[in-house]
């Protein structure tokens, strides 16, 4: 068993540190406080390939698997969770191309995102449905040869800078079957009868863009279904593995972050005459944090060796990756906030916007109570129901 990451992912790891130190730290609190989409960053990171790391070489990404994309995940977060969302979440949606897309449709729409010339999304969640996919009530119907859209999605990363969406929609409503009758739909941000509204007053991620997307008789052609009409719940399914797992990739850069600022602040702040990186409660806090983020590190690397590599208990392993790394981001930024004081209860320092930005990763992708479900299921043997 080998634990050593390869020369060419430690030379990726070392080109994003460099990047995010030089491009993102210096800029990171005013994108945040003023919730600003970080396009400028997010351009200078298609440069690099970021835009585009999980697009393959033919349609102009770079291809990497998905160990080297948790491990980009890792350092953008450390450096910071807004810009590092809003970067890797220009290829959202990709994935579904990339798996179940024709031909026509991965020319078209991927190679602009790899190269920084367009940014997708994913739309999925609604109003009135979060977890439960499955009652998503947003309807296509066929008409001719087009598709005519309509409903609203919530929460959606990329919703008001977006330039196309992938939108799971019901299209057959008397289909047999709970997963059934559900399919993915391209649909661009120009059409009309689209509109997307920023959603403002995020408790953390400012940096990356949030909307509401109201579909009002968008109509698309009827070429922009994604695969097979009505699989599209089960397509979805089929990456959440991959998802999840980046989640928690982006969980363990949250906690590094924080733990590593909590790190230097300790060895910098004196009181009672000496640094409180003497006084052993400081000290076990320190232990406890690095400690518990190595064991997220480890768990979510093992999921993403997997996802490219075996199949055996993949899902399991998954959720428990996106549930461990998910709660050490949220446990680690709240003791980082401990050991600054008061300090870390104002932007001045780093840690602030580190505590508030950790809890979305127990929220998005699949809730850490879903997680739970999750891990149970498969322990149990139970099967999707």
């Amino acid at each position: 068993m080998d634990f050593e990451l390869t020369d060419e992912q430690r030379q990726i790891q070392d080109e994003i540190a460099r990047f995010a130190e030089n491009e993102i730290k210096p800029v990171a609190t005013e994108y945040d406080t003023e919730e600003k989409f970080p396009r400028e960053i997010v351009e200078k990171a298609a440069e690099m390939g970021l835009t585009g790391a999980n697009i393959p070489l033919e349609y102009g990404g770079v291809g990497y698997d998905t160990l080297t994309n948790a491990i980009i995940a890792e350092e953008l977060f450390a450096a910071d969770p807004g810009i590092g969302l809003s970067i890797q979440s220009a290829a959202f949606g990709a994935d579904a191309i990339i798996g179940f897309g024709s031909e026509a449709q991965k020319e078209e729409y991927l190679e602009p995102v790899a190269t920084g010339d367009a940014i997708m999304g994913t739309a999925i969640s609604e109003p009135d449905t979060g977890s439960d996919v499955s009652s998503v009530s947003t309807q296509a119907r066929k008409e001719g040869d087009e598709w005519v859209i309509n409903g609203n999605k919530m929460w959606i990363t990329n919703g008001s800078v977006g330039d196309y969406f992938v939108v799971l929609c019901e299209t057959d409503p008397d289909a047999e079957g709970r997963y059934n009758g559900f399919s993915q739909i391209l649909v661009e941000s120009d059409r009309d009868g689209f509109e997307a509204e920023k959603i403002t007053g995020k408790l953390g991620i400012r940096a990356s863009d949030t909307a509401e997307l109201i579909l009002d008789d968008v109509r698309v052609p009827e070429e922009n279904l994604i695969g097979t009409r009505g699989a599209g719940f089960l397509q979805i399914m089929q990456f959440f593995d991959e998802t999840r797992t980046g989640v928690a990739a982006q969980g363990v850069g949250i906690a590094r972050g924080a733990a590593e600022r909590a790190l230097a602040y300790a060895q910098d702040r004196e009181q009672f005459g000496q640094s409180i990186s003497e006084f052993q409660a400081i000290q076990h806090k320190l232990a406890e944090m690095f400690t518990e983020i190595e064991a997220a590190r480890q768990l979510t690397y093992k999921s993403a060796w997997s996802v490219d590599n075996s199949e055996d208990q993949l899902t399991q392993l998954a959720s428990m990756a996106k549930e461990k790394a998910s709660r050490v981001a949220v446990e680690t930024a709240d003791e980082a906030v401990q050991i600054h004081g008061g300090a870390g209860y104002v932007n001045d320092f780093d840690v602030e916007r580190f505590y508030r930005d950790a809890k979305i990763t127990q929220i998005y992708e699949g809730t850490t109570e879903i997680q739970k479900n999750i891990i149970a299921r498969e322990l149990l043997g139970k099967g999707m129901t």
